[in-house]
């Protein structure tokens, strides 16, 4: 079994390589292939990849190249996690929105946008090349902004899953809290990327989430960062990117008063690639735990291996609608459990959504549908009409300035600008 990692000089691959050290029996690599046009990079990763899996005793064969032809040929699976732009670009994408006083994120809003405009058709472009070399393989795409990149790969035919660590986070988070196995919980998740709630926390077939809320909603708020007040008003748990919406403007003011998240990251980077360095370390360090992605490498693994190895098991993925919630158009890509084998995803029904959530993500699955039009056509209109669509815009005159805003920092990313 091969797998291709595009962008496998990211400095957390090192998470992603333990990922697949530790779970080598459920999923038997025998060679890793990490693609990335920086080559310094890679010969840090890559070098410190081989050590954890000798240090681990897993047989595979790792190698690294910037040839992303070379690099896919032959693979069962490619795993996309690339950023194009660097952190420089998220950097950006976290500033310039500020100054009309909208949230500036990486994945939501118009930063949000600025990276699927740059993100689409590098990934179209890698999509056509895994086609043309090896059309039976999967792609797995953890690159953000994930619901609109993994709809553009749906929209062009390709064998495309997205996936996102925010399921396996809670569920991880709530078995810890119950004192039970992780594979024990399974999670009542529904949405879009980045915009889901957890309806229900099931044990054993039992609905605990209740029990959960009352005996530990204190923890859980305040890990989403969010008033406990509101999650025991709603009796559900929402992804912690939801505050972006419950609590816009507080949040504009606290990412005002500090370094964006970008700045933070790329100074731990500069850290990472020192420790990486080391032909001593043999294991991830403990400071990539604080670059994100928590629990990436286990969400990972456990996609490819029902992929390739079709297990039929269940698991929160990114996937065609295609009738799952009845208020979506079939081709709107959503983030539920499914059922997951060699034939791709089945999601399982969905419980009808209460007006709270169903009307949010039918918003934000509108301005997705026109972020998908601007990525591939291009245009100051389509970008205009995105922003105005996306409800933390919405207004005429901060769309337009995020507009000429957007086509200004990202002018060197698009073709058509």
């Amino acid at each position: 079994m091969k797998l291709a990692v595009v962008g496998g000089g990211s400095t957390y691959t090192p998470e992603l390589i333990d990922g697949f050290a530790r779970l080598r029996d459920v999923l038997p690599l025998e060679e890793l292939v990490l693609i990335d046009p920086a080559a310094d990079r890679l010969e840090l990763v890559g070098g410190l990849a081989r050590r954890i899996f000798a240090k681990q005793g897993h047989p595979g064969r790792i190698s690294w190249t910037d040839d992303v032809d070379a690099g896919i040929d032959g693979a069962d699976a490619v795993l996309l996690q690339l950023r194009v732009g660097g952190q420089a670009a998220r950097n950006q994408d976290e500033t310039w929105p500020l100054e009309c006083g909208c949230v500036g994120q990486e994945t939501t809003g118009a930063g949000g946008l600025a990276k699927a405009l740059r993100t689409v058709p590098v990934v179209l472009d890698i999509a056509e090349r895994v086609r043309r070399r090896n059309p039976n393989a999967w792609i797995i795409d953890f690159t953000n902004p994930v619901g609109i990149v993994t709809r553009a790969l749906l929209t062009a035919g390709h064998k495309a899953v997205g996936l996102c660590n925010v399921a396996i986070g809670f569920q991880r988070k709530f078995a810890k809290l119950l004192d039970v196995t992780p594979e024990e919980v399974a999670l009542d998740h529904v949405g879009l990327n980045h915009l889901t709630w957890e309806r229900g926390v099931r044990v054993g077939g039992e609905d605990v989430l209740p029990k959960l809320l009352a005996e530990h909603g204190e923890a859980i708020a305040a890990d989403l960062h969010m008033p406990r007040s509101l999650v025991d008003r709603l009796g559900v748990v929402p992804s912690y990117y939801l505050r972006y919406f419950y609590q816009h403007d507080e949040v504009v003011r606290e990412l005002k008063t500090k370094p964006s998240r970008a700045a933070e990251v790329a100074e731990m980077e500069k850290q990472l690639l020192q420790m990486y360095g080391d032909p001593t370390l043999d294991e991830k360090p403990e400071l990539l735990g604080k670059r994100g992605g928590a629990f990436y490498s286990e969400a990972a693994v456990a996609l490819t291996s029902s992929l390739l190895r079709d297990t039929g098991d269940v698991q929160v993925v990114n996937t065609l609608n295609n009738g799952t919630l009845p208020f979506l158009p079939d081709d709107a890509v959503i983030e539920v459990p499914a059922t997951v084998d060699a034939r791709g995803t089945h999601p399982l029904p969905v419980p009808a959504l209460e007006p709270l959530y169903s009307g949010l993500i039918a918003n934000v699955t509108a301005y997705e549908h026109l972020a998908l039009e601007a990525a591939l056509k291009g245009g100051g209109d389509r970008v205009f009409e995105a922003l105005l669509a996306h409800p933390l815009v919405g207004q005429i005159e901060y769309a337009q300035k995020l507009t000429d805003d957007l086509i200004a920092h990202n002018r060197e990313h698009l073709t058509w600008a």
